[in-house]
This record gives C-alpha cells, structure tokens and sequence, in this order.
C-alpha cells in the first residue's frame, strides 16, 4: 500500500480523498489545506495526519501527491511534488495561463515527471468505450464528431468571476475529449460565444452559451455544444460520424424504469449533479494513479495533454472575441 498526500480539502478534494481512500493500493496518510478545520475534518475522516506542504513533501514514504487545490496553485504545487520525486495527479487546468504552462514544461520533462492530469471524461466507460470501438474502425474512418455538454444551472456569479472562463473552466474538458478522440492535433479552431442565461455572467465579462468548431489538418471536424443551463438535467452526449457509420455515447439517467401508457413512454431523469454522473470516472482515475505510483504505466493523459487543451480554449476565446478563425 502506497502514501498518498492530498492538497487541497474543497469539493473535489473530498472525492478524490473518498477515491484513495477506498483504493486498496493506497493510503491517504497527509491532508495539506490552508484552512485548518477543512482539512482537520478531512484528515479524521480518513485516519490521515494535517500537514503543512513542505512536510508532505519531505516524507520519503509519501509516493504520490494529489493536487486538488484551487487552480491558481496547480502549476506551483505540481511542480514541488514532482521536484520532491513524488508522482503527481492534478486536477485540471495546468494553469489559466497559457504562456506560463508552456513554460514549465521544460522543467517536468527534465525531472522525467509522472504528472497525471486529470481530464476525468477519460475514464467514463461510456465515452472510453467509444472511443476503443472508434479506434478499432467499426464506423470505418472518423470523420465528424458532434460533443454536447451542458450544465443543469449555472454556477453562481461569484465563481464565475474567477474560473477563467468557460472555454478555461468548462470547455476544457470537451477539447481534451476531441484531440483524445479525433487522434490528430486540431489545425484550426473558431468559436460564437452568448449571454442568453444569466445576465449577470456577461457583468462578469464572460459568457453561458458557446457553440465550437475544430478542424484537423486532414479535415475532421468537431462541433463542441457549451451551454450553462439545460433545463432538462446534465446533458453529456458524445456522437462520432465514420465512413461505415456512427457511434454514439448516450447520457446516463437515474434509473432504467420507463412508464408506458396511452399517451406514450416516459423515462427517468438524466443523473443530474457532475458527481454522480462522473463518480465511476472519479475511481477509475485513483486506480490509474495507483499503476502510476507502482511505476505499471505511463500517465495516460499528461503535461503536454493539458497543454494543448489550454491552448485550444485559449484560441476558443480569442476566436470568440473576435469573430474570426483561429489557426495553430
């Protein structure tokens, strides 16, 4: 059984911490959060130890550091775990900086860093499975997919005011989707952006709606379908267009139960909270970090991985501000 020390007590933190917890490979020893009481409550939790980040670091028994934290801190706190010759599992982004993520690259490949980014929709069975049947050419060869992900409500203004944005915060997670699924590097890249939910998310100087467009080199398209509110529940939807044919990854509901009557067939609701609709995901990604940590792989999804997905939101946003097409 491995030593693992958690940074960061918040929301996400608690899952993760949930996760290694329950992972029969690793131990959750060291709790790291600037605020006391969340991380006392957490450490007991678990029969973890508090710790300040320097002590974690230095303990030659800790193997593997989750960096939870808040984003501003992830690049940082990366950083001085893989200094510490610890394997890393950071959530994502790297950083809302692109220039600055790019920069640090460097100095991961020359400490031969095991850095895991946890893009979670890599893990969902549906979309794995998806994309294993993709690259075995049941449909023949890829040609369009169609993303969609839209949230049940918007989140509330004020953390709207520091997440980046939603290219940055929310769509990120479908332009890792897209490169990990089309198999080549997006060439080409625009992108319309609204505020047609919450006017106040515009007072903040960013946007609930956005529609998005990638082209590879070879022509594939992406279309990326963002909105903050869907008003049906938490729509996560995946369909890839092939030269035989489609395949499509259809949205998880509570349950299978359907009503059937004179006026038609009901189902049940779509699994409405990210949590729980990714809670399998969240698992797989501890057992992946476990092969990690026992040195059985290579990070599936790396430095470089959250690299390039910054760099398409980043050019989502520009093209977005501007109007116009973005090239790579």
């Amino acid at each position: 059984m491995h030593d693992i020390a958690l940074i960061g007590a918040g929301r996400i933190g608690k899952i993760h911490a949930a996760n290694a917890a329950a992972n029969p490979r690793l131990r959750l020893s060291r709790i790291v959060d600037p605020f006391a009481d969340a991380a006392a409550s957490l450490a007991a939790s678990y029969d973890a130890r508090v710790s300040t980040l320097d002590d974690a670091l230095d303990d030659p028994a800790i193997r593997g550091v989750i960096v939870a934290s808040s984003t501003d801190t992830h690049l940082e706190y990366s950083l001085r775990a893989a200094e510490a010759g610890k394997a890393v599992f950071c959530e994502k982004p790297l950083d809302q900086n692109l220039a600055k993520a790019s920069a640090a690259s460097a100095k991961f490949d020359a400490l031969g860093a095991k850095l895991f980014l946890a893009f979670n929709r890599r893990f969902d069975t549906n979309f794995a499975s998806l994309q294993a049947r993709l690259a075995a050419g049941e449909v023949g060869s890829l040609e369009t997919l169609h993303i969609i992900s839209h949230d049940p409500a918007p989140p509330p203004v004020e953390y709207v005011k520091v997440s980046g944005g939603i290219f940055k915060d929310m769509v990120i997670h479908d332009f890792d989707m897209a490169r990990w699924l089309l198999g080549e590097e997006v060439t080409q890249v625009f992108a319309s952006s609204s505020v047609l939910i919450d006017p106040a998310i515009g007072e903040a100087d960013d946007a609930d709606t956005a529609k998005t467009i990638l082209r590879t080199a070879s022509g594939r398209l992406c279309v990326i379908s963002s909105s903050r509110r869907s008003g049906y529940g938490y729509d996560q939807r995946i369909e890839a267009f092939g030269s035989k044919g489609m395949i499509r990854a259809q949205n998880q509901l509570e349950t299978t139960v359907e009503t059937w009557g004179e006026a038609g067939s009901t189902g049940d609701r779509l699994q409405n909270f990210f949590l729980d609709r990714y809670a399998v995901a969240y698992a797989r990604e501890a057992d992946h970090f476990a092969d990690i940590v026992e040195g059985k792989v290579e990070p599936l999804i790396g430095y470089r991985d959250g690299v390039a997905a910054l760099a398409l939101a980043e050019a989502a946003a520009q093209s977005a501000a501007s109007g116009t097409l973005v090239r790579l």
